[in-house]
């Protein structure tokens, strides 16, 4: 179920669609998407790639800072504006005329086509329009009936508008609060918050990353985890597990536990820095400043812990481990104030540890 706080990029949604049904895969009845969503259209993603020229943000360019400022601006179209085509052309004669007016104040070579806007959702209304749903009273039913319902973020905490790294962040809330604003239900539904957290520190874009690894440490992390951008393919800036960023994301989220991945990633290392807090000019600074200049003036404060030099890819028990690599997850479970719940070794489904 796609919630009312989501953009849907539609053509992109269908493509999805379309890939799941070529591999077999029913999705009849089983996906659905708020009528109350904003739709994310091809206006946006240019006065995203105008806006990107001179802010330098970092953003993956699929315009979707652009449909939270028209959500928030009370210009946006959702989908269920798709049910009556003829108002839906109106908005998008308005919307687009505004957008060209804005990608030549930006001095932006392209231009929106209303036409092709038009033509866009023609194609894409009829197979949007049968998932529509409110799907917060889907989800409020669910929980009526004393059904399970798991909630998932796309974005870290310092990505969050109002907690994140500001201005390097994106537009919407992607803390735990914003699941119920953006599922449509009561803060009050929500009865456990899991974090997930690499067993290291990577971040996509630009931004301060105060414990990025030097010495060649931050390529070799980023070849042995994968870390390229899943929508652009960027390479993840990758560094040291940041016990400062997760303390800090334990507190806004409100994490009842934590989900540690990509612990195998670090088996080649013979040590493993973890920062601990930062040093912040005379000051040991143990929170976040709240200016990213400051953040980008840290020190972090590390400590060394041995590694464990094997590979833990068949480990199953938390006993399995190494004794290195148990005592590196007690360590980060220590600084990081929350109890660890899971542990990936593999990219496998049966590659999870659960910690009993």
């Amino acid at each position: 179920i796609g919630g009312n706080g989501v953009v849907l990029e539609p053509e992109t949604f269908c493509g999805e669609l379309d890939q799941l049904n070529e591999r077999g895969i029913d999705t009849a009845g089983r996906i659905f998407v708020s009528d109350r969503a904003h739709l994310v259209l091809p206006y946006h993603k240019l006065l995203d790639a105008a806006h990107e020229k001179s802010q330098n943000i970092g953003t993956t360019g699929r315009g979707i800072g652009p449909a939270y400022e028209d959500k928030y601006g009370r210009r946006g179209i959702r989908v269920t504006d798709l049910r009556q085509p003829g108002r839906a052309r109106q908005l998008l004669a308005d919307r687009v005329e505004r957008a060209n007016q804005l990608l030549t104040l930006m001095g932006g070579a392209e231009r929106a086509s209303l036409d092709a806007h038009v033509a866009l959702l023609e194609r894409l209304a009829p197979r949007i329009l049968p998932l529509a749903a409110d799907t917060g009273f889907m989800v409020h039913r669910a929980l009526r009936d004393g059904r399970k319902v798991l909630l998932e973020g796309a974005q870290g905490a310092l990505l969050d508008v109002d907690h994140g790294t500001y201005p390097f962040v994106t537009s919407s809330n992607t803390t735990a609060g914003g699941a119920a604003v953006g599922a449509g239900i009561g803060p009050t539904a929500i009865h456990g918050v899991l974090g997930v957290v690499k067993a290291y520190t990577t971040r996509v874009g630009n931004g301060p990353l105060p414990t990025e690894a030097e010495n060649g440490n931050d390529e070799r992390l980023r070849q042995l985890g994968g870390e390229f951008g899943a929508v652009t393919g960027r390479p993840r800036r990758c560094g040291w597990f940041d016990a400062t960023v997760v303390r800090y994301a334990a507190r806004v989220n409100g994490l009842t536990a934590l989900a540690v991945t990509k612990l195998d990633v670090l088996d080649s290392f013979d040590e493993i820095p973890v920062c601990t807090a930062y040093q912040l000019g005379d000051e040991l600074c143990g929170e976040i400043p709240a200016d990213v200049e400051s953040l980008g003036r840290v020190r972090p404060s590390y400590e060394v812990l041995p590694g464990w030099r094997q590979p833990i890819g068949r480990s199953r028990r938390l006993a399995d481990l190494p004794s290195p690599a148990r005592a590196y997850l007690d360590r980060l479970e220590s600084l990081s104030g929350v109890a660890v719940r899971y542990v990936s070794v593999g990219t496998r489904r049966d590659q999870i540890i659960e910690v009993s």
